[in-house]
């Protein structure tokens, strides 16, 4: 049997607004991300899945909360579904970092994995985590359907590892997962499918 995946980044916040890497860090939603939030539980009480995963972090958790309460439904943490650490450009822009280090920032839009920001996380074993997140959460639910809470740039990866993209590919293939849009995924063992990406939810855009 297959399993459906509903993925969803989490609603925005201060820094995504400014265009600030969030990785590790705890940002709040904004007024616009609780809008989205409350649109995604809308959306999941007109389309009702079995379960609900999240980040721990807590933008991912708030995000999740509506569709919670719409469904009655408990949400389970999972660890290895938190946003990647981006190191020293933590809470800064890409362009910030490119004034201070022009070489590093060169690299990295060239190759994000190969040159991933100093002090960062391997994009490669985040990728690899997540991964094996989405799949013991599809196993754990056989053929049912699983909305799933997480981050802009572990999804894209993990987006990537699932359907054999190159993971360098990841900024190019996949340029944004818009704040709590369903992304829906069909995995069963040993194949994953892409169905549909960045499906609004009427949320404020």
């Amino acid at each position: 049997m297959s399993t459906t995946l509903l993925l969803a980044r989490h609603g925005q916040t201060v820094w995504h607004a400014e265009n600030r890497y969030a990785g590790v860090s705890d940002v709040a939603l904004t007024d616009t991300g609780r809008a989205q939030a409350e649109a995604l539980g809308r959306w999941a009480a007109a389309h009702p899945v079995d379960a609900i995963w999240t980040s721990p972090v807590s933008r991912a958790v708030a995000t999740a909360d509506p569709a919670c309460r719409a469904l009655a439904l408990t949400p389970h943490r999972e660890p290895d579904l938190r946003e990647c650490d981006f190191g020293v450009v933590e809470g800064r822009t890409l362009d910030e970092f490119a004034a201070e280090d022009p070489a590093a920032a060169a690299a990295f839009r060239a190759d994000p994995v190969a040159h991933p920001f100093p002090g960062a996380e391997d994009p490669a074993a985040a990728a690899a985590r997540g991964a094996a997140a989405l799949h013991r959460i599809a196993a754990a639910h056989d053929g049912g359907r699983v909305l799933v809470v997480a981050h802009n740039t572990l999804l894209r990866l993990v987006l990537c590892r699932l359907l054999s993209i190159p993971l360098a590919e990841y900024r190019r293939v996949f340029p944004q997962l818009r704040n709590a849009a369903v992304s829906e995924l069909r995995m069963s063992e040993g194949a994953t499918a892409l169905l549909s990406l960045n499906v609004p939810c009427g949320q404020v855009t």
